[in-house]
């Protein structure tokens, strides 16, 4: 099958990007990041500059591969990241625009290549629990709801690929630092943090420039993990409660 591509190129932040056209001749059972390197391959060969773009797991676990493909973070399959995605999702002929993500957070390093380390920042901030050095104490010793540990345990999927930034008009980071902020701090061991956590990651997801979150559900629908919305109403619940009901603030 041929396919026509749109995609970005840009050198650096400050360099001024814009798209480049190819055609590739793909097979339908490749994955979308074994197209882009057929391109590569083909760039290459013909001494050109190859397109540089994130991947390293190729399993949908790591959430390195962010692509805006035809508008939509990861393509048009839903619960799917960039690498899991196929090229038999794409009929021959078919044109498909390929950008990095875009937020102000998240700067073009090169090409797709989008710098994200405002997340590893936001996790930082209060993603770790604190424990007493020493025996640990048995598993058993604390009973804890099935329900509350699958509720941590959804959250913990994240994978951190920025989707949800990506799809959402106001750039907010809000799903991600929900997700995290829920599944450190739903199981007994991170609730005695809770509130100095979500202070702290709420106050570090602002300093990065995120946007606002206006609930229009994009990040939901984009996420290829499914993480809920749910978890943003559960942090602004900690959220507000935590500075209203403390007098310790972060």
């Amino acid at each position: 099958m041929k396919i026509h591509l749109k995609v970005w190129r840009q050198r650096n932040e400050e360099s001024k990007g814009y798209l480049e056209d190819h055609t590739v001749e793909a097979d339908e059972h490749m994955s979308f990041l074994e197209m882009m390197d057929v391109l590569n391959e083909d760039l290459v060969s013909k001494k050109e500059t190859p397109v540089a773009f994130e991947h390293d797991c190729r399993e949908g676990i790591c959430g390195a591969c962010s692509m805006v493909i035809n508008g939509q973070p990861h393509g048009p399959d839903s619960g799917t990241t960039t690498c899991q995605l196929h090229m038999r999702s794409f009929k021959d002929g078919d044109t498909v625009v390929i950008e990095p993500w875009r937020a102000q957070a998240f700067p073009v390093i090169k090409d797709l290549v989008v710098d994200r380390s405002s997340f590893d920042r936001i996790i930082q901030a209060g993603g770790y629990i604190s424990v007493n050095t020493g025996q640990a104490q048995d598993g058993n010793a604390i009973p804890i709801e099935k329900s509350r540990s699958a509720f941590a345990m959804d959250a913990a999927e994240c994978i951190g690929c920025g989707a949800c930034v990506a799809a959402c008009p106001n750039a907010s980071a809000m799903l991600f630092t929900s997700a995290k902020v829920a599944h450190l701090g739903t199981m007994p061991q991170g609730e005695v943090e809770q509130s100095t956590r979500v202070q702290s990651m709420v106050k570090q997801m602002d300093l990065e420039g995120f946007g606002m979150c206006s609930n229009t559900g994009a990040c939901e629908a984009e996420c290829p993990k499914g993480i809920s919305i749910t978890n943003i109403a559960m942090m602004n619940r900690q959220y507000f409660g935590s500075v209203l009901g403390s007098e310790k603030s972060v």
